[in-house]
Parts: structure tokens; C-alpha cells; sequence
């Protein structure tokens, strides 16, 4: 079972494990040091190692601050695939992983940790 037991500016804590990095959480792994092909804004391209996973919820952390910004192309995609999409700042994105996942709900977190 996946649980985010902490967030703050730069570190997030999951199962026990501390990362400092941007990171992907899906239902069967952990995707550790993920990085965009740019900073402040998420493309489909930036997921595509979890495009061929099914989830029914894709929850973006958009930083800190709320400062990265989610493409028009991811939104068309996923709607597309049925999956419903959330963005909001990373602290209120990790509430939101949480409760999905402990509903038993399959979803994917995409968490932008700083900003």
C-alpha cells in the first residue's frame, strides 16, 4: 500500500522513504527523479512512462506555490481515456492522492515538489 505520510517545500515522504526530487507515484511503482522537459509546465510527453498503465485519476502537484502549469494536451488526453484529472498546489494534491488511494481508487500522482 502506497501511502504519502509527509509533504513540505522540497521533500516528500512515501512508505517511509524520503525524496527530494520531482517524483511519480502509480499504483504498481514509484518513478523517482522525474523531470519535465520544462520546469514550470507539465506535457503529455512528461508522462510517458506511466501512459500505458491504467488509472482512472491522474493528480498533479503543481508545486509549492502552485507555480507549474498543466498543458492543454494533458487535459485532451486523459479526458479522452476517461481518466479525470486534478491539479492543485502539491500539499492539497497529496491530500487528494491519499484519500483516491484509500478508496481504492487507481491513481497516479504526478508531484512537482518545490515551487
Amino acid at each position: 500500500m502506497v501511502k504519502i505520510e509527509h509533504y513540505d517545500f522540497g521533500e516528500i515522504v512515501v512508505d517511509g522513504k524520503k525524496y527530494s526530487r520531482d517524483i511519480i507515484i502509480t499504483p504498481s511503482r514509484i518513478i523517482s527523479n522525474w523531470w519535465r522537459i520544462e520546469g514550470h509546465m507539465l506535457f503529455l510527453d512528461d508522462l510517458k512512462d506511466v501512459l500505458n498503465e491504467e488509472f482512472e485519476y491522474l493528480v498533479i502537484g503543481t508545486g509549492y506555490y502552485g507555480f507549474m502549469r498543466v498543458s492543454d494536451e494533458v487535459f485532451k488526453e486523459m479526458s479522452k481515456r476517461g481518466v479525470k484529472v486534478i491539479a492543485k498546489p502539491t500539499r492539497e494534491a497529496v491530500e487528494e492522492f491519499n484519500t483516491l488511494f484509500s478508496k481504492g481508487v487507481k491513481v497516479v500522482g504526478a508531484f512537482h515538489l518545490t515551487c
